[in-house]
């Protein structure tokens, strides 16, 4: 055993070429000896006992625990793969070598299983070690080839063993593993992992319970070929399109099914050690999310985002839009580092869990200058984004003329049913100078124009936003100044959102009704049950006669007030007619909200464009009934028409009915034509209405339509 093992590590610890040619020497073995045992056998065949043997004789072993002890005798099929770095062409050498091995080995156990059945009693083979040699032509060949398999299995584990560990330790994900990162010679042979090797090859020997390691290696190898399936149908689902195998049979659900068939014969094998095997690679896997450097190598992950993204984005498109769905989408808006984090906390308060927030720049340039002004522009926000622990995305916008810039921005920014719906800026930006005219700075001057195209606007003027832990959201207050109107809504729901954060959670909202002139029992009562039908927690209040004093009074301890705003010109005015510069020196953190958009907090869930969509489907329904009754009018008046006809072929013409019956034909074709009419008209409305449906994306199968 031990000259055994110093030879192997010599071969291993000279390089892979040496040991290579080795392995030329341990088939040549390998061959006689299945030669010798195929000769003997069949010499020896027995039908018969071949049949008796086919089922299992009292007293065996179970078959999993067979498999444990036996499975490690085929991980060769997948040496190639450890090897992948010594081949000279390993896309094609690794299928083809892998499926090469795979077939003939499969070949090779199989006849072997059947000649043994066939020619040895199942006791013999239950209780003798050495019954091989019983069957085989020369007994001696078989002890060669026992002797050559085992260091064929030994020599494959001693070179890729360390060569896996070489190149997790190049990879840094364990950074404990760094020393063994280092190859020696021309082909990088890694030395300290074939050292390690052999230190645990040692302690396996030592330990002396070779059936016990059988099962354990088992499980590891079950764990490496489960992810490594794994692996190649999230690769695939990933749908990336860098992901182009050769081999022509692939398929992911092949890949799926071979994951669960590890997972399950790991339980199957020992279900306690399977769970614990699985708990420690769940354990493993988290560890790395959490301490792990940023990833030096391209990962399925990102693909298998943007995977889901897509097929997201393309389900929500096909729902109707519906005002519930409602969540801010936020353009930031900002040229200086210090508003831009400043906003980036505010944003991230009124995301509420469920928005998007996108931080943006518009430089005032063009040609070859704006191309290289861009680019430091998005490496500089995005280390502002990073250095907050942001969650937004940014964008930089360069542009001749701001406005314009803003305005294509704003309408054409986002992705399907996922589109800018906000517009957040600094009221403090224009007191910032910059002698680079390609900073543009007064986004004052945005306002008409986001709003033109459809956004609604935030203008945050900031003191102190209390983002501390050590401030609790218990002891905040927010005020909402309420005129019931769509940016009281707004400044409502922004509100909610914002209790929603953890700093935030459980504070204050005060709901100021200012547009009132009177105050009562009956008022109040109304404030509180629109709140209910929000389903929004907030303490209502009257305020009457509304001037500076009374706002001031009323918010100058609040920690954030939400105010609506409108413009005359370019001025932003509270209230109707106060200037904005008037009331803020005596307020600590003020939003100034101006909606561009309808919001409806109480919409119900039939309400929208999806009952829309639902009552114009029942319209359809309906007029196609319609049609159908009408055909059924016309089709009985014909039918008593006919019957009449039928009768006053038989009369004659001194018949004195015959008057009557002539002004009952005349009834039933007056009655024929008004039915057809009805026809008509209903055809017509029901061609009207399934425009109107296909116009609004329905799908419309009826013939008549």
């Amino acid at each position: 055993m031990w000259w055994a093992l110093l030879f192997l590590f010599l071969l291993a610890w000279i390089g892979a070429d040496l040991a290579t040619k080795f392995q030329y020497v341990v088939m040549v073995f390998l061959a006689l000896a299945l030669l010798s045992f195929y000769i003997g056998g069949i010499r020896q065949w027995n039908t018969g006992l071949l049949m008796e043997n086919w089922v299992a004789g009292e007293g065996t072993a179970s078959f999993w625990i067979l498999f444990a002890l036996f499975f490690p005798a085929v991980t060769g099929f997948t040496q190639g793969v450890s090897m992948s770095g010594d081949l000279e062409d390993p896309g094609k050498s690794l299928p083809t070598g892998t499926f090469a091995a795979v077939f003939l080995s499969i070949l090779v156990y199989f006849s072997v299983a059947v000649v043994f059945a066939a020619s040895t009693p199942l006791k013999t083979l239950v209780s003798d070690y050495g019954a091989m040699k019983q069957v085989s032509l020369y007994g001696w060949l078989i002890n060669a080839g026992v002797i050559a398999a085992t260091l064929s299995s030994a020599m494959a584990s001693f070179l890729g063993a360390p060569r896996i560990l070489k190149s997790l330790a190049s990879d840094r994900i364990f950074s404990f593993l760094a020393p063994f990162a280092k190859g020696y010679g021309p082909s990088g042979n890694p030395r300290r992992g074939v050292l390690l090797s052999f230190g645990i090859a040692v302690a396996t020997v030592f330990m002396g319970r070779l059936d016990l390691i059988a099962g354990v290696v088992s499980m590891f190898f079950l764990i490496s070929y489960g992810l490594l399936n794994y692996a190649t149908y999230f690769e695939a689902s990933a749908e990336t399109p860098s992901f182009r195998p050769r081999f022509r049979w692939y398929s992911k659900k092949i890949s799926l099914v071979g994951a669960l068939i590890c997972l399950g014969v790991m339980l199957a094998i020992d279900f306690k050690t399977g769970i614990a095997a699985v708990a420690i690679l769940f354990a493993i896997f988290q560890y790395l999310k959490r301490v792990s450097a940023p990833a030096r190598w391209a990962d399925s992950r990102r693909s298998y985002h943007l995977k889901l993204v897509r097929d997201n984005l393309m389900g929500a498109q096909k729902d109707p839009e519906h005002p519930r769905d409602w969540r801010p989408y936020v353009l930031v808006l900002s040229n200086n580092e210090e508003h831009m984090k400043q906003l980036l906390d505010f944003s991230s308060l009124i995301e509420g869990k469920s928005g998007i927030t996108t931080a943006v720049r518009i430089l005032q340039a063009r040609g070859y200058r704006a191309v290289k002004l861009k680019a430091e522009a998005e490496k500089d926000l995005a280390r502002i984004i990073s250095e907050k622990e942001s969650s937004a995305f940014f964008r930089v916008l360069s542009s001749e003329y701001a406005a314009n810039g803003l305005s294509v921005l704003c309408q054409s920014f986002g992705l399907g049913p996922v589109r800018a719906n906000t517009v957040l800026m600094s009221w403090n930006e224009q007191d910032v100078k910059s002698d680079d005219p390609a900073q543009f700075h007064n986004y004052r001057e945005l306002i008409r124009p986001a709003v033109q195209s459809g956004c609604n606007i935030i203008l945050l003027d900031q003191k102190n936003l209390h983002l501390a832990a050590e401030n609790p959201g218990k002891h905040r207050t927010i005020d909402v100044w309420w005129k019931d109107d769509d940016t009281s809504r707004l400044m409502l729901l922004l509100a909610y959102l914002i209790t929603k954060g953890s700093y935030w959670e459980g504070a204050k909202i005060r709901l100021l009704a200012c547009y009132l002139d009177r105050d009562n029992e009956q008022i109040m009562q109304m404030l509180s049950d629109t709140l209910d039908e929000f389903r929004i927690q907030a303490e209502p209040k009257i305020i009457l006669g509304i001037n500076e004093k009374v706002f001031l009074k009323t918010s100058q301890e609040t920690d954030l007030v939400f105010i609506p705003v409108s413009l005359k010109k370019d001025d932003v005015l509270m209230f109707g007619d106060l200037p904005a510069n008037q009331l803020l020196s005596g307020l600590k953190t003020v939003a100034m909200v101006m909606a561009a958009q309808k919001i409806e907090l109480d919409s119900s869930p039939e309400e929208g464009r999806a009952g829309e969509l639902a009552l114009l489907f029942d319209e359809l329904k309906h007029a196609e009934k319609r049609v159908q009754a009408a055909k059924k009018g016309v089709l009985q008046a014909a039918k008593s028409a006919t019957d009449f006809i039928k009768d006053a072929d038989d009369m004659q013409l001194n018949d004195p009915n015959l008057l009557k019956h002539f002004k009952e034909m005349l009834a039933l074709q007056e009655k024929f034509e008004e039915a057809n009419k009805k026809v008509l008209k209903e055809q017509a409305k029901l061609m009207d209405i399934s425009q109107r449906a296909r116009d609004e994306g329905l799908a419309v199968d009826n013939e008549e339509s």
